[in-house]
């Protein structure tokens, strides 16, 4: 490969003498199988079609919301009276989607194990998470109506929930927050992440699908708030742009590699208003009905009720000190 150039404007293969294209395509394969068994993680997969496909997890959110809210992200042709038909026709098509990437998901996890499950019994496994993610919606659909009715009320600047609904990179980040965590819970995380990474991508709201959260949930402007995979946040929240729901700090084992999992993110109660730019760290309680002012940064438990800025934090810190 050394001396030969390749010019990137209006590049086709036909610019590429083919002997140097034949060099590219070896040397990138060996960076791939050295990559496979270098054995410093765990590996990736080998095959084509072993992971779920981003494209059709896409597909499957985009039916899925638009049979929770056919008026809103239905088709603008759709007539009064048609909506239980398109809905219809919009879950069969998501499910069947989603079946497959259900299908996918189980047999990814259990590749290297010994007692795996047989085709049948996957299949099998995969009807009754469909099952069990159906029966989720219509509850769903009613905690979305909650969260809606937050960002009306909580908003002066909404017109309406239609605005709220069509408009809110908040609401969308919610709405994908609530499908994800309910495959999450059922055993998908990949499926779940790549739901959240989706909606992270076009809102710039970092949400865990492994994060509980509450009816009633707000969040305003969104741009950079982060929560952590195992926060709990209770019912009637509303965060600002910025806020990190964060952990403080990260276990390691005796080989110095990071422990997976534990619960390791705040834990917010009712009622709780987070201003723009808080940082919030550690398995922290904030109580019921505090308000935790901008830019404060937090790692020690805060009493319900309480009104927290950085100066307050300061005065306390330089009282206890003295």
């Amino acid at each position: 490969m050394k001396g030969r150039r390749f010019v990137a404007t209006g590049f086709s293969t036909s610019h590429l003498a083919s002997t140097a294209l034949d060099e590219l395509v070896l040397s990138l394969k060996k960076e791939r199988l050295d990559w496979h068994h270098s054995g410093a993680l765990p590996a990736p997969v080998q095959r084509p079609g072993q992971l779920p496909s981003r494209d059709a997890i896409r597909s499957v959110v985009d039916g899925v919301m638009r049979a929770l809210f056919p008026l809103h992200m239905g088709p603008d042709d759709l007539l009064a009276g048609e909506e239980d038909f398109y809905v219809t026709r919009m879950l069969n098509r998501a499910l069947s989607l989603l079946k497959v990437q259900v299908l996918r998901e189980l047999r990814y996890h259990q590749r290297d194990e010994r007692d795996a499950l047989s085709e049948a019994a996957l299949v099998a496994r995969t009807d009754d998470i469909l099952a069990r993610f159906c029966e989720q919606l219509p509850q769903i659909n009613r905690t979305l109506a909650t969260d809606v009715a937050a960002a009306y009320r909580g908003d002066p600047a909404a017109t309406g929930v239609d605005e709220v609904l069509l408009c809110y990179p908040g609401m969308q980040a919610i709405i994908h927050h609530r499908l994800a965590h309910a495959l999450h819970g059922l055993g998908l995380p990949l499926i779940a992440r790549t739901i959240s990474e989706m909606s992270h991508s076009a809102t710039g709201i970092d949400i865990h699908p492994g994060a509980t959260i509450g009816q009633y949930f707000f969040i305003d402007h969104g741009t950079g708030v982060v929560i952590g995979e195992s926060c709990i946040i209770g019912d009637n929240v509303r965060l600002y742009q910025a806020v990190t729901l964060g952990a403080k700090r990260f276990a390691v084992d005796e080989n110095g590699q990071l422990e997976k999992g534990g619960a390791r993110h705040p834990i917010v109660e009712d009622d709780v208003v987070v201003y723009a730019g808080a940082t919030i760290l550690g398995r922290i309680t904030i109580g019921k009905g505090a308000v935790i002012g901008g830019n404060v940064w937090l790692t020690t438990d805060i009493e319900p009720g309480r009104s927290v800025t950085q100066a307050s934090l300061n005065r306390h810190k330089g009282s206890s000190q003295s």
